[in-house]
């Protein structure tokens, strides 16, 4: 349905979360800052490295929503955009998920005009040195399907 790519420049995304009175920390969920936190620990890197990829998560998810709309009105601007509320997560194996609180997911389907369907994200998360990138697929996942909640299309292929 549709495609979003984004790149961040580390260190800028640095710069701006140390700006005093930035807004730029509260465009993260408790969970992402947390995740991020956590995972800069365990690898021994700052936590800017990782909040960078969801960062340029969110900005794919926007653009292949957008994409995704055609030539449907955007139910956002970007300055009203729930930034918080989709959420860039790691699963318990390490893999980034694509999150929306109810009332976004309620959104998307209700921009796209899906009466059957899900909607399903797919996402990969990169970061090397100062470049963090995200790709995201917006697709939309047949019910009948038992595989297309539990497992990614690369899963089913070597399962």
């Amino acid at each position: 349905m549709g495609l979003g790519y984004d790149v961040v420049d580390v260190a800028a995304l640095d710069e701006q979360l140390a700006e005093p009175g930035t807004r730029m920390r509260n465009l993260f969920s408790a969970r992402e800052m947390h995740q991020a936190l956590r995972i800069a620990s365990v690898k021994g890197d700052g936590a800017t490295v990782h909040l960078a990829a969801k960062w340029a998560g969110k900005e794919a998810v926007l653009k292949a929503w957008e994409e995704a709309l055609g030539e449907r009105p955007s139910p956002y601007t970007l300055d009203d955009f729930p930034w918080k509320s989709i959420e860039i997560l790691d699963d318990q194996r390490g893999r980034p998920r694509v999150v929306l609180s109810e009332d976004v997911e309620e959104t998307l389907r209700a921009s796209l005009a899906w009466s059957d369907g899900e909607p399903g994200w797919l996402i990969s998360l990169s970061h090397d040195g100062l470049i963090a990138g995200a790709v995201v697929m917006l697709v939309r996942r047949d019910p009948n399907d038992k595989h297309s909640t539990d497992e990614s299309p690369l899963e089913r292929m070597v399962s």
